[in-house]
């Protein structure tokens, strides 16, 4: 009889077994999105005053065909009446990327071009880019070679145009311009960013560094294009600099610069 009890008790953990299962993973899941939403209460990026550039650039040229949108850098900025206004931005990297928006474009504006120069408009690195013909979202990175290394704690601009007929002939475009300072990697911020490696956009958002958390993010989507809570991330981090209408934009990888782009699912 006691043995009887035994394996009756035995059949029914077994039955609850799954159960049981299914509501750590649950607990679990839930933990884990609770943890990464606290990158959606970190403090907003903030205006770090002059230099200021461009944000936006326009929808309307002279001799050239109306866009529907503006193209757009995707920085920190803000809009007063006519003026589109961009905020310099901090990085830790040495070849960071920068990001920009570009909407659907007619045929005679599928070229581009986008120039670093330093304080002193001394010109550090410039590529021409083939644009793609719709509306997207797609970073320009640095060469990882020395020349155009940033130095520490020096301001540098970086320009982005779009040319609305032959780029090696005067034409018109459209442009925007940012500025961008490569600031030290303390030990303590080395730390915090070891601590979360999967999720270490929500350190650079916490610590001020736009570049680094826009292009850790946006690559983590480019690589993991089905996860809801990424897509979610990147509607609040672009909701925080004002530009929420972008995050539905597909985000493209830049995988030959001088070829054009091509779409990363």
């Amino acid at each position: 009889m006691k043995l009887a009890w035994i394996f009756l008790l035995i059949l029914v953990s077994l039955s609850s077994y799954p159960s049981l299962v299914w509501a750590q993973l649950a607990k679990s899941r839930n933990t884990l999105l609770d943890s990464k939403r606290v990158y959606s209460d970190r403090p907003k990026f903030p205006d770090n005053g002059a230099p200021t550039g461009r944000r936006k650039g326009g929808t309307s040229r002279d001799g050239c065909t109306p866009l529907n949108m503006p193209i757009t850098a995707l920085v920190p900025g803000e809009e007063i009446a006519e003026e589109s206004k961009s905020f310099l931005t901090l990085t830790i990297s040495e070849y960071p990327t920068f990001w920009v928006y570009v909407p659907d474009l007619p045929l005679n504006a599928r070229f581009g071009e986008f120039l670093l120069q330093d304080e002193n408009d001394e010109n550090i690195y410039r590529i021409s880019l083939s644009l793609p013909e719709k509306a997207s979202v797609f970073g320009i990175t640095l060469p990882e070679i020395s020349q155009y290394t940033l130095k520490t704690n020096k301001n540098y601009q970086w320009y982005f145009k779009v040319f609305c007929g032959d780029p090696q002939k005067i034409s018109d475009y459209y442009y925007v311009k940012a500025w961008v300072q490569r600031v030290p990697l303390t030990s303590k911020l080395e730390s915090q960013l070891n601590l979360a490696p999967s999720t270490r956009y929500t350190t650079y958002a916490a610590n001020h560094l736009w570049q680094d958390a826009i292009t850790n993010l946006a690559n983590l989507r480019l690589n993991n294009p089905d996860s809801h809570i990424l897509v979610e991330d990147w509607r609040l981090l672009l909701k925080d600099i004002g530009l929420s209408e972008l995050a539905p934009v597909p985000i493209m990888k830049l995988d030959k610069p001088q070829q054009g782009v091509t779409q990363s699912n």
